[in-house]
């Protein structure tokens, strides 16, 4: 009886970490050569703020020193009072970018989950057609679809409106695209077993599936906002009160 007990009450195995191939003396030279990478990846930033503190006499001399010897904020100031001598005010450009930024990047990010949860998770007639577009639009450049947008633009009656700077960053396929291939990595079964306790395809896509992208979304902030802050909208905006901070600062 002993022999048969001691049959089915194995000892569990223990499983033993495997040490990693590489020695210590191999992971202080690996920081040491991410952290001499990581300074020299920042140099140009350090650069560019020093350059904006250094007065007027200091950014024409030679040889030029990469510190300011006497820093300070004279140049923003500069900038304000003289923008603000304009019809325009200064304060009228920086706000028009961060609202048509701000708001981009949301609807971005909301609208292209959404579409990117349905054709990663449900099998519908026509799922395949729609990535196929969203893929075919990732080869049209910005350059390319100037005129079709100005003619939409114009149809619309958004010309020199903020509507034709936000709203087609709403429909920018890189989002959808990212976000699909993030998403199809997560198990159905999860989705399907929250749904068996009784959770809704809302309560599933803001508490299960995106927080389990949080990386994809992330990173299509980071571009979104970089494309909408960079963006002068030359093209459809006429009003001086409603142009970028991009277009001020090249005036």
């Amino acid at each position: 009886m002993s022999k048969a007990v001691s049959k089915y009450h194995k000892k569990p195995k223990i499983l033993r970490r495997r040490q990693p191939n590489r020695s210590r003396g191999g992971d202080f030279g690996i920081y040491i050569f991410l952290a001499i990478m990581s300074c020299i990846m920042v140099l140009p930033l350090v650069f560019a703020i020093n350059q904006s503190l250094k007065p007027m006499d200091e950014l024409f001399r030679f040889p030029p020193t990469f510190f300011a010897k006497n820093p300070g904020f004279e140049n923003f100031t500069d900038l304000f009072v003289t923008m603000n001598k304009s019809t325009v005010p200064f304060s009228r450009y920086i706000f028009n970018t961060l609202f048509t930024t701000a708001v981009g990047t949301a609807g971005h990010v909301l609208i292209g989950s959404m579409a990117a949860f349905v054709l990663a998770k449900y099998n519908f007639p026509g799922s395949r057609f729609f990535f196929g577009v969203v893929v075919t639009a990732l080869m049209f450049t910005g350059s390319i679809l100037m005129i079709p947008n100005y003619l939409i633009m114009n149809s619309l009656g958004w010309i020199d409106s903020l509507l034709a700077i936000i709203v087609p960053a709403f429909a920018s396929p890189m989002g959808v695209f990212l976000m699909k291939q993030f998403m199809e990595g997560l198990p159905t079964v999860l989705i399907e077993a929250a749904k068996v306790d009784g959770a809704t395809e809302w309560y599933v896509f803001t508490r299960i599936v995106m927080p389990n992208v949080k990386p994809a979304w992330l990173t299509i902030i980071i571009f979104s906002v970089q494309s909408l802050w960079n963006n002068p909208a030359s093209v459809y905006i006429y009003s001086e009160e409603k142009k970028a901070l991009v277009y001020a600062l090249s005036q």
